[in-house]
């Protein structure tokens, strides 16, 4: 991953360049302009030369493993960029601490500097010389051009060949899926297998790495390949060329054509020739982009419905070529399978293929780790058969699985899940092995991930038309695309909310992530030695700091803590050493106060103090002039210091808390403070949640870039300049304004919200008399789809208003309807999936009418008391899956809660039979449970 390193490097350069103009706009002293000058000359050498080997590493990449050459080449210019990293952030350092105190101390730092410019100008024409001895090492002892391109294809080519061929022990848990992929491409019925009618011609089988696609559709092609004229399979690598692709095609189909001198046009009319008029099958296996079908298609007769394409691939898109919905998406097995395959291959060679008794504990622990995928529950398998069934040599197998599953020890594991990581462009690459540094099981909360890699300089603007948090979004849609990723929730809009990566694939990102000194797990193991061996990036999982402390972290780039009991004064060895830092996260750690260390991190661009009991933040702050991201959130902080606003790069600034409190109160949401003069952070795309006063309500007009804006101890006399300055922010999405109390009336009879608005929270009294004005002039926001109101005094009459709101998705009412009755009409919120009604205190009845609430998916009804039925018309609600009804009145949730074990509720147990899960609880008595 040489080229993910000098990729992300080239841009770095490009970002020290620009500085050229500004700093030779200023006052200069002779020595101290030609010492820069020639850095600058330097630095424009080394972003050319590595630009012109971006190209050729890219392709390196894959074929270093079949060329020591090559690979020795690839590690050599991995090494020297990271050298050319490190002067260029010390440049970047250096030039920051020059702005740094008095006058004198300033022009003492400048003279003092004059040195380092010209040391590091020679430092980079040390490294270009090295540059270029290993370019012509490489080009004097290199194979003959081709031969790792060859060498590569041939691999891919009997890979495919070899998954081709499937044990019998290996088909485990694949009957359903089996039973359909032959279904759609023939018809069971007498002897034999009979042709379907129909136009479902091409069917997609897709699922992460390893997870049994070619098992499967190699299985299933066996079988009913003797019912047609023609058969085909063809594994199309990553790097493939149509014309070679069009040479496999017609080779696996048998057609005899001179495939050295054809000309493609000809080799294309050969293969539809071949097939017109016959009954064929072919399958594409490990597909890696949908152009690869839509490229060739067209070579096929178009008359025959009877023939059957199968595609396996990775990635979701693909899947997306298949006819009628004729897509497969295969999934970890489940438990039970994973067992039954577990057996066939460490007991293959026992005639009941039984795990013994005093190895199944240990047996689970294995399969645990693998977490359902097949390769991988395989692989292990069949290394065990190899060993003494015995306690202490599988003890000894699973101490080292992880080192063992990441290398060539298990070589299937490892070389089908190595494949993905090839294929990733160099960006994705970055972002990819920076999700593995996180612990095992993590989930991924979309929004940080994005900072993360935003701060990390991982993302680039494509175009114009792209904000970076849009290309960061575009990038993880891409690796759950890709099946690198996995799915653990989306919003109610569809929108990816938390993900996680699969523990196997995360060991073979951490040992590649270890491999190119991307970055390092430490566990702080008091019986294991830890070195951080260059790598630019540790992630703290557990222990104390003490071997890190002293392992050497000169050359760190990042500091993640995962670990909640931290040492501060080791914390403080490590950042004294690690001056280059640019990514510091210490979420939830213990820290109540910042070591005065960090202040001296001139490049840090990321600093994470959510949920810490950090209680205030010290002006020297403001010498942290590179920071993008400073998250505060859920801390203790009720103000921030004044040097805040010279942190002119900062993009994301979350700073509020929320009060520990059983009950729900306008007051446990905090916001903090915020000096004058924020209007200066131009940049910021978000702010939250920041206490209103009329001085910051004119400031913050001026921030017109803001997506996220967090607004509290809202006034009501204060309303109307709000109003005012919320219409200025035209690309706002995220907007939450909490009032100063309870009672206070937010007066918004004229406040515009932006189209591009996706979700509004409003804490505190409407007046009732505008909010038919008011919902009715958001009417037009169809992008607006999550919607919180809290303390808004909302009848049954101004409720009825809401249903104006087409497009919400998501709908919360806490503490702010005080009606008896909630009615649905008809056709009311065509596309809302998520309704939570709380603290509701007279509400007794609930009607919904058909047609209304047509895909809610999930309803909550909490502290509710007088609620003594169920909603009337809730039989209506087909899509409806979770009915949580906690702490309505006893009546209701006692009778719900018989209805399992009687008769007696017929009528009640049939309204709501079509869902899923049924709850109800009352949390006085600690009381909960699912009736259904």
């Amino acid at each position: 991953m040489a080229e993910a390193v000098v990729g992300q490097l080239v841009v770095s350069l490009g970002a020290a360049l620009a500085k050229e103009t500004a700093i030779f706009g200023g006052a200069l002293l002779s020595k101290e302009a030609a010492a820069i000058r020639g850095l600058f000359g330097k630095i424009r050498d080394s972003k050319a030369e590595l630009e012109s080997m971006q190209a050729y590493l890219q392709e390196a990449e894959r074929f270093k493993d079949t060329d020591k050459t090559t690979a020795i080449f690839v590690g050599e210019v991995r090494g020297l960029a990271f050298q050319i990293e490190d002067v260029i952030d010390e440049f970047t350092y250096k030039l920051e601490d020059c702005r740094h105190g008095g006058f004198a101390g300033k022009m003492k730092k400048r003279l003092k500097h004059i040195k380092t410019w010209r040391r590091l100008a020679a430092k980079l024409q040390e490294i270009d010389v090295k540059l270029k001895d290993a370019k012509r090492r490489k080009q004097d002892y290199a194979v003959v051009a081709g031969t790792g391109g060859s060498a590569f294809a041939a691999r891919s080519t009997s890979r495919g060949q070899a998954l081709h061929f499937t044990r019998d022990e290996d088909l485990v848990g694949i009957e359903e899926n089996k039973e359909k992929l032959i279904r759609w491409l023939t018809v069971s019925g007498g002897s034999g297998h009979g042709l379907e009618q129909n136009n479902c011609k091409v069917t997609t089988v897709w699922g992460m790495p390893g997870v049994g696609k070619t098992t499967l559709v190699a299985h299933v092609y066996n079988t009913v390949k003797v019912d047609f004229d023609a058969a085909a399979w063809v594994t199309v690598s990553e790097s493939y060329h149509i014309e070679d692709l069009l040479k496999k095609i017609a080779a696996q189909f048998g057609i005899t054509v001179d495939v050295a001198d054809i000309e493609m046009r000809d080799l294309a009319e050969s293969i539809h020739d071949y097939l017109q008029g016959k009954k064929f099958i072919m399958v594409l296996d490990d597909v890696w982009a949908a152009r690869v079908w839509l490229e060739i298609r067209n070579v096929f007769p178009t008359s025959n419905f009877t023939s059957r394409f199968v595609i396996t691939s990775r990635k979701h898109e693909v899947s997306l070529l298949a006819t009628r919905e004729s897509a497969i998406h295969l999934e970890p097995l489940q438990e039970h399978h994973s067992w039954l395959l577990f057996c066939n291959g460490a007991f293959w060679n026992t005639d009941d293929k039984e795990c013994p008794v005093e190895l199944q504990e240990l047996a689970r622990k294995f399969i645990t780790k693998c977490q359902g995928l097949p390769i991988a529950i395989a692989c292990i398998g069949r290394l065990l058969s190899l060993k003494p069934p015995t306690s202490a040599e599988w003890e000894d197998v699973y101490s080292g699985l992880d080192s063992q599953l990441a290398k060539d020890v298990i070589p299937d594991a490892h070389m089908i899940l190595k494949f993905s990581l090839e294929d990733l462009p160099y960006d994705l690459k970055n972002c990819f092995l920076h999700c593995a540094l996180s612990p095992e099981d993590y989930v991924l909360k979309r929004r940080k991930t994005m900072r993360l890699w935003i701060a990390a300089g991982f993302i680039r603007e494509k175009d114009e038309s792209k904000t970076l948090e849009e290309v960061a979004e575009g990038y993880l849609a891409e690796l759950v695309n890709r099946s690198l990723l996995q799915v653990v929730e989306r919003n109610y809009a569809g929108r990816l909310k938390y993900c996680r990566m699969h523990d196997v694939i995360r060991l073979l990102a951490l040992n590649k992530a270890k491999e190119e000194c991307f970055g390092k797990i430490y566990n702080g193991s008091a019986t294991r030695a830890f070195s951080v061996e260059g790598a630019r990036r540790v992630s703290v999982h557990g222990g104390n700091l003490e071997q890190l402390s002293r392992s050497g972290t000169t050359h760190l780039r990042a500091l993640y803590v995962f670990e909640r009991y931290i040492e501060v004064d080791l914390l403080k060895t490590i950042l004294t050493s690690s001056k280059l830092l640019t990514m510091l996260d210490l979420q939830g750690t213990c820290i109540k106060m910042l070591p005065s260390e960090v202040f001296n991190l001139f490049n840090l661009r990321y600093l994470g103090l959510r949920d810490t009991g950090m209680e205030s933040l010290p002006e020297a702050v403001g010498r942290l002039q590179n920071l993008e991201v400073l998250d505060a959130s859920k801390s203790k902080l009720t103000y921030l210091p004044n040097s805040v606003v010279k942190l002119k790069k900062l993009r994301y600034l979350y700073a509020w808390s929320v009060v520990a409190s059983e009950e729900f109160e306008i007051g446990n949401l905090g916001g903090v403070k915020v000096p004058n003069g924020i209007q200066q952070l131009a940049g910021l795309q978000a702010l939250q949640s920041v206490q209103a006063t009329p001085e910051f309500l004119l400031e913050v007009a001026a921030l017109t870039e803001l997506r996220t804006f967090g607004v509290c101890n809202v006034r009501s006399e204060n309303s109307a300049c709000l109003s005012n300055t919320i219409t200025k922010m035209s690309h706002l999405v995220h907007l939450e304004i909490v009032a100063a109390t309870e009672n206070e009336l937010l007066q918004f009879e004229g406040l515009y919200l932006p189209p591009t608005l996706s979700s509004l929270g409003l804490a505190g009294q409407l007046e009732k008399t505008s909010i038919p004005q008011l919902f009715s002039s958001w009417s037009h926001l169809d992008s607006l789809t999550r919607l919180h109101l809290a303390f808004s005094n909302i009848d049954e009459q101004t409720f009825s208003c809401l249903r104006m709101l087409r497009g919400l998705h998501f709908l919360e009412v806490m503490k702010a309807f005080e009606g008896t009755r909630l009615e649905f009409c008809a056709g009311s919120f065509p596309k809302l999936r998520f309704l939570h009604i709380w603290g509701a205190a007279q509400l007794n009845q609930v009607r919904i009418e058909e047609s209304a609430l047509k895909i809610l998916a999930e309803v909550w009804f909490t502290d509710c008391p007088e609620l003594k039925f169920l909603p009337d018309g809730i039989e209506h609600l087909a899509a409806l899956e979770k009915l949580i009804l906690k702490d309505t009145s006893e009546e209701l949730i006692k009778k719900l809660g018989q209805m399992r074990d009687s008769d007696e509720y017929g009528e009640d147990v049939m309204k709501i039979s079509h869902i899923r899960n049924v709850t109800v609880a009352l949390s006085h008595k600690g009381f909960e449970e699912r009736i259904r």
